[in-house]
Formats: C-alpha cells, structure tokens, sequence
C-alpha cells in the first residue's frame, strides 16, 4: 500500500475544495453528488471520506473557500476607494461574469439552495459573506463604519440578484440591459449619501 505525505493530501483536498467549487456553481449543490465530484477532481468515491465527513462538510467548505477567493481575487485587487468600487460593480454585472458560471460568484450561482443547507453551511457562508462585504465597505467614504457594512451588503445583494435574473433570461439582449441598468442602480447606490 503506497502512503503519501501530509502535503500529497493536502493538495488532494485542496484539489476536491476547487473542483467542488466550481461544479456547484456551475450545477447546483443538489444537483451534484459526490460520485461527480470525486470523478472532476480525479479521484475514486472512497478517497472522499479521508478528506471530509460528509457532503455537507464539503458544501460548507467550498462556499467558504469560493467566498475567500472572491474576496482576494476580487475586491483585495481592486483599484482603492471610489474607482475600485465601480471596477468591482462593472465586471461583476459583465457578460462575460453572467455567462461564467462556474468560474463566477458563489452568491449569485448558489444562494437560493445556500438557504436550505445546514447550519454550519450557513454559517460559513455568513463569515465568507461578511468579509467580502467589509472589503467593499473598507472602500466607502462613509463617516459610520456601520452604515458602510450594511450599504455594502445592500450593493451585494443588488449584483447578485441582477446577476441571478439576468442569468435566467433567455432574450439576450433584455439580460445585456437589465446588467446595464444593475450598473447604473449599483452606482447611484454607490453615490447615495456621499458627500461632494
């Protein structure tokens, strides 16, 4: 029997993680079981459970890694204050972000089935979301540090929702104008209350 090294199973976790990721987002977490998940990342059914206790593990684990990443990859390298707000608020309501859906935002591809998952899904999805708003936040000019969290989780829910609706439309030029107008509404939320 070959034994591997605590690094080999990290990577192998750390592989499990990204691919279940991206296939929820792409098909839904009920809509994937663990036989594909497994299958995407290369790996028998069985090496599953040296990795996580059940599916729900892995759910949990995957929106919050998802999360994390989005909040890195997108926000943390967004240019500072006001114009890295719009960079985030216009390549989030793109075509190109509406039409990724596995390689898109985990909120906009998961958060109807994110309600009816487990606690501590829920809970790990609360903690990524809470971080990727005050990353959003930290941009605002706003004098109450409160308000610019809750402004921020009203500009997520805002993307996400245009996102979700523009992603269900099969009139691809109403979807490409409803993300247009999610761009306006967006900003103006942006510039609302702010002083000139």
């Amino acid at each position: 029997m070959v034994r591997y090294g605590k690094e080999h199973k990290s990577e192998t976790r750390r592989r499990i993680i990204e691919t279940a990721g991206r296939r929820f987002k792409q098909d839904g977490i009920d809509g994937s079981g663990v036989s594909t998940l497994m299958k995407d990342a290369g790996l028998t059914n069985g090496a599953f459970y040296a990795h996580f206790e059940s599916k729900d593990d892995l759910v949990a684990t995957a929106i919050a890694d998802q999360l994390k990443v989005q909040a890195e990859s997108v926000v943390a390298q967004a240019a500072p204050g006001r114009a890295g707000l719009e960079q985030i608020v216009r390549a989030y309501l793109s075509p190109l972000h509406r039409d990724s859906l596995g390689d898109g935002c985990p909120n906009a591809a998961l958060l109807d089935e994110i309600g009816r998952c487990t606690d501590a899904t829920r809970q790990a999805y609360t903690d990524g979301v809470l971080v990727l708003v005050d990353g959003i936040a930290a941009r605002m000019a706003l004098e109450v540090p409160s308000s610019a969290r809750v402004k921020a989780l009203s500009l997520l829910g805002l993307m996400a929702g245009t996102l979700q609706l523009a992603r269900a439309l099969t009139d691809s030029q109403l979807a490409h104008e409803l993300l247009d107008q999610g761009i306006s509404n967006a900003l103006a939320l942006l510039d609302a209350g702010q002083r000139v």
